[in-house]
């Protein structure tokens, strides 16, 4: 997509202007953001692994009413 290349060329001029320790830190600061998604993706794949085991537990008469609150 245009808009994605004139973000990244925008981003590449911006970081090509940093100082060494600077560049350090946004590195940084991206690792971490990548580590955050798959972190999310994780918890979203074993919450979705977990639904089948939990069915039995969720629907139950017993536990009927609490479904009308």
């Amino acid at each position: 997509m245009q808009s994605d290349k004139i973000i990244e060329q925008r981003l590449l001029e911006k970081i090509r202007q940093l100082v060494p320790e600077q560049i350090f830190i946004v590195e940084n600061f991206i690792d971490f953001l990548s580590q955050q998604r798959k972190d999310v993706n994780l918890t979203l794949a074993a919450t979705k692994l977990s639904e089948p085991a939990l069915q039995k537990i969720w629907d139950n008469p017993d536990d009927a009413e609490y479904d009308q609150l």
